[in-house]
C-alpha cells in the first residue's frame, strides 16, 4: 500500500493538488488532513472514479491517524501571501505551522519522504530538517523543498518568447533557492537554436524570479499562486513516486534540499555556494528519495553573478530557520 498523506488539504493549493493526486494509479491511500474542513474534500474526491481510496482528517486529534503509515508526506499548509507580504511576513505565521507538523512526522511517521511547499521555503525546508536532526531520525535524501513551480513558469515563459519551445516536455533547471532573486533559471543551458537575446534572458530571469507576483497582484488580495502551485506540487510528487514505487531511473527534478548527506553535493556544489547546507538544484531521484544531486553545469557570467545574490539572501534564510527551531526547542 502507498499511503499519501496531504497536510492542508482543505486549503487554496491543498484542494486541487489533493483532486490531481487522486488520479495518480501509484497512491492506494490518500490520506487529507487540515484544521478544517478535510472531510468534506475527502467525501468529494472519493467519488472520483479511480482505485486510491480517500480519507479525510480533520483536527489536530485526528493528525496522528493521517501520518501513520505514510509512505510520502506533502505539506501545502499555512497562510498564503498577500499583497505587500513578503516571504519573510509569511515566515512568522508559518515556521510554527510546519514545526508542528514536522514533529508529528517524526513520531507518527520518521521514514516518510517529506515535501514542502509552505513558504518561504527557503527557511521553511531548514526548519524540517532540525526537527528531525533533534529526534536523531534525519536523512537528507529524504526530505525536498518542492520548487517546481519556478521550473514549470520558466519553460511557459520561454515558450511565450519562442513558441518553438516546447513547455512540456522541455524541462529547465532552476538553482538557488525559492524566493524572488534566490530563484535562479539557467536559461544559457537552452538549446542555442532559441538564440534568446541578452535582454530577453534579463527579461526573462526576472519574470520568472518574481512571477508570484503577478498572480497575487491579478488576484487582487484574494490570494497567491495556487493552481499552478498545485499542478508543481502533484508533478514533483509524482516524480518521486515514480521512482521510489515504481523504480522508474533517470528522473531529474530540480528542488531545495539539504546539500550534506546526499551523494553528488559536496565539495563542488558546496564550494560554488559558499558552503552553504541547502540549496535548489537539479537532484537524479531514486528508492530512497535522493539518488545524486546532479553538478551543476557551466553557467554564464551572468548566472555566477545572480548565484552570489542568491547566496548571500540564503543564507539569512537558512539561518532564520535554524534559529526559529532552537529558539522554540524547549516545545519539541
Amino acid at each position: 500500500m502507498v499511503k499519501v498523506v496531504v497536510c492542508g488539504a482543505a486549503g487554496g493549493i491543498g484542494q486541487p493538488l489533493s483532486l490531481l493526486l487522486k488520479n495518480s494509479d501509484l497512491i492506494s491511500h490518500l490520506a487529507l488532513y487540515d484544521i478544517v474542513n478535510a472531510a468534506g474534500v475527502a467525501a468529494d474526491l472519493s467519488h472520483i472514479n479511480t482505485r486510491s481510496t480517500v480519507t479525510g482528517h480533520t483536527g489536530a486529534n485526528t493528525l496522528s491517524e493521517a501520518l501513520q503509515g505514510a509512505h510520502t508526506v506533502v505539506i501545502p499548509a499555512g497562510v498564503p501571501r498577500k499583497p505587500g507580504m513578503t516571504r519573510d511576513d509569511l515566515f512568522k505565521i508559518n515556521a510554527g505551522i510546519v514545526r508542528d507538523l514536522a514533529k508529528a512526522c517524526v513520531q507518527y511517521c520518521p521514514k516518510a519522504f517529506i515535501l514542502v511547499i509552505s513558504n518561504p521555503v527557503n527557511s521553511t525546508v531548514p526548519i524540517v530538517c532540525e526537527v528531525f536532526k533533534k529526534a536523531n531520525v534525519f536523512d537528507a535524501r529524504r526530505i525536498f523543498g518542492v520548487t517546481t513551480l519556478d521550473v514549470v513558469r520558466s519553460s511557459t515563459f520561454v515558450h511565450q518568447v519562442r513558441p518553438q519551445f516546447e513547455p512540456h516536455s522541455n524541462r529547465i533547471t532552476v538553482i538557488g533557492g525559492h524566493s524572488g532573486t534566490t530563484i535562479v533559471p539557467l536559461l544559457s543551458q537552452i538549446e542555442s537554436k532559441l538564440s534568446l537575446t541578452a535582454g530577453e534572458i534579463k527579461d526573462l530571469t526576472k519574470r520568472i524570479q518574481f512571477g508570484g507576483d503577478e498572480v497575487v497582484k491579478a488576484k487582487a488580495g484574494a490570494g497567491s499562486a495556487t493552481l499552478s502551485m498545485a499542478y508543481a506540487g502533484a508533478r514533483f510528487t509524482n516524480s518521486l513516486l515514480e521512482a521510489t514505487v515504481r523504480g522508474k531511473t533517470g528522473l531529474v527534478e530540480s528542488t531545495y534540499v539539504h546539500l550534506r548527506g546526499n551523494a553528488g553535493a559536496a565539495d563542488a556544489t558546496i564550494r560554488a555556494t559558499g558552503g552553504l547546507e541547502y540549496f535548489a538544484q537539479d537532484v537524479e531521484l531514486g528508492p530512497e528519495g535522493v539518488k545524486r544531486v546532479v553538478p551543476l553545469p557551466t553557467l554564464s557570467a551572468e548566472e555566477q553573478k545572480l548565484v552570489k545574490e542568491a547566496v548571500e539572501e540564503l543564507k539569512g534564510n537558512i539561518t532564520k530557520g535554524i534559529a526559529f527551531v532552537a529558539e522554540t526547542q524547549a516545545k519539541l
